[in-house]
């Protein structure tokens, strides 16, 4: 394929979607794929549900997950302005034109009549309601002395009666829509602005889209698209209808049944990385069933003829997998400044942990988390000393010997300099075998003695990240709470 160009454009009403989210993302892997061009266009026509700061959110949303673009709002472009608030001038004169082929006429039914039409024909049971092409019958003059006298109109599309529009979806296959169901839509609304339907069609054929790639409520308006590429005589381009995301209860995914906004997982402490590829594979497979891919394979792997026609379900505990799963794919060093920036926003954001204690610190957890903000939540033991104690596990693991025991481990330990982690297991199987216990006798209070719960991360561990010092003290403290 040659001279790919695809687009995303959603409109400035509020976050990005993970549905936009997805359409962003497949637009984007067919584009790299095909060593293509990635556009990103703002539909900000609509002034009504028009949100400040909105344009800022997106783009600052989809440069954090990594998906770059070739030409838009804030880089440029030879096909610009990127903004559809800034084109009016393109929209009326193309609305124009039509008007001159017979293909559009202006509207001047007031909000009144219309509301009347909608409910007669309610009432009679039409099958479809729609625009009765009151308008279409004003004579020339008519519509002349409207204008002249500044009465407010729309400019509609002229749809054909009786035919039958055939276009081709790369997902769903050959598509066709009877005209007679198809509502005289409105190309310009009575502010000047142009609706979804003639502005999407123009900008995608001035800016040179090869594919529209988006999703499925978008299908039943692909006709009247198809119709103004005809009207103008443009070539259309190829159309690929996504499947909707829906809940685990089938439902359309929206904001009523949980968080549907980038920045929300964001905010949650989703990777980027985790996020993009369960998005990924919300409605695409690779034929296989790999589900863990880096942004890189993705874009090695997506292929338009891999997505499903059916709804794809939001399964969160897949996400939150997957999230775990990047996790423990990043080194250390990665995780690192994910783990500051958490701290920072913690109660202990004002203590000054060393880069390489918070190193240990990640490595002893790095395999029991999901969510990197859960080594402070579970184990906050590691930035603070235990002030309370398990009270199932001191039932179970702390007996009337236990602070004989954990006293002979004091006096052994303080004879060790700069410990190992093998340092404290054989100065501890040594007071094992000196008390002719179990080990576990010894292990289990110790844990509580230096945690205050009776899960964790290995003793081993635990006893070389906190040190020395910090281990008696916390052992003589429980001690002193417990005994």
């Amino acid at each position: 394929m040659e001279n790919i160009r695809v687009r995303f454009a959603p409109s400035p009403t509020g976050y990005l979607h993970v549905g936009g989210l997805r359409t962003a993302l497949y637009n984007y892997l067919f584009a790299r794929k095909n060593n293509g061009k990635f556009i990103l266009r703002i539909e900000d026509t609509d002034r009504s549900r028009y949100v400040e700061g909105a344009v800022e959110n997106l783009i600052a949303s989809l440069k954090w997950c990594g998906l770059d673009y070739d030409e838009g709002p804030d880089i440029g472009g030879d096909y610009g302005p990127y903004m559809q608030s800034q084109r009016l001038d393109i929209y009326k004169q193309h609305a124009e034109e039509l008007i001159k082929k017979g293909h559009a006429y202006y509207c001047f039914c007031s909000p009144e009549r219309l509301a009347a039409l909608r409910e007669e024909q309610s009432r009679l049971k039409v099958p479809q309601i729609k625009y009765d092409k009151h308008c279409l019958k004003l004579s020339p003059q008519e519509v002349q002395n409207k204008i002249e006298n500044g009465e407010p109109y729309v400019i509609r599309l002229n749809v054909p009666a009786n035919q039958t529009v055939r276009f081709y979806d790369i997902i769903r296959g050959d598509v066709e829509f009877d005209t007679n169901i198809i509502d005289d839509q409105i190309l310009i609304k009575s502010d000047g602005y142009p609706t979804y339907h003639l502005a999407n069609v123009v900008d995608d054929h001035l800016m040179k889209i090869s594919h529209v790639i988006r999703g499925e409520e978008w299908l039943s308006s692909t006709p009247k698209h198809v119709l103004l590429y005809d009207y103008f005589g443009w070539e259309k381009p190829q159309f690929a209808h996504l499947p909707l995301l829906l809940n685990p209860d089938r439902s359309k995914l929206s904001k009523r049944q949980g968080d549907v906004a980038v920045e929300e997982y964001r905010a949650k402490g989703y990777l980027k990385e985790a996020l993009i590829n369960f998005v990924a594979l919300l409605g695409w497979n690779a034929g296989d069933d790999r589900e863990f891919y880096y942004l890189n394979e993705l874009i090695e792997k997506f292929s338009l003829e891999g997505v499903n026609k059916s709804g794809a379900v939001f399964d969160l505990n897949k996400l939150i997998w997957l999230n775990g799963e990047h996790i423990r794919k990043k080194t250390v060093d990665e995780l690192l400044p994910l783990l500051k920036d958490e701290l920072k926003k913690s109660k202990y954001a004002s203590n000054n942990f060393s880069d390489e204690y918070l190193k240990l610190v990640i490595s002893a957890m790095q395999e029991r988390i999901d969510f990197v903000h859960e080594i402070i939540t579970k184990s906050y033991y590691f930035f603070e000393r235990p002030t309370s104690y398990e009270e199932k596990a001191i039932q179970k693991n702390w007996k009337p010997e236990t602070t004989e025991h954990l006293k002979l481990l004091i006096e052994t330990f303080e004879k060790l300099n700069n410990p190992t982690k093998e340092d404290y297991e054989n100065a501890l199987n040594s007071v094992a075998e000196k008390l002719q216990i179990n080990k576990g006798k010894l292990i289990h209070p110790l844990r509580l003695a230096l945690s205050g719960t009776s899960a964790g991360p290995g003793i081993f561990d635990l006893l070389y990240i906190l040190g020395k010092e910090e281990v008696i003290i916390r052992i003589k403290n429980a001690i002193q709470s417990l005994a």
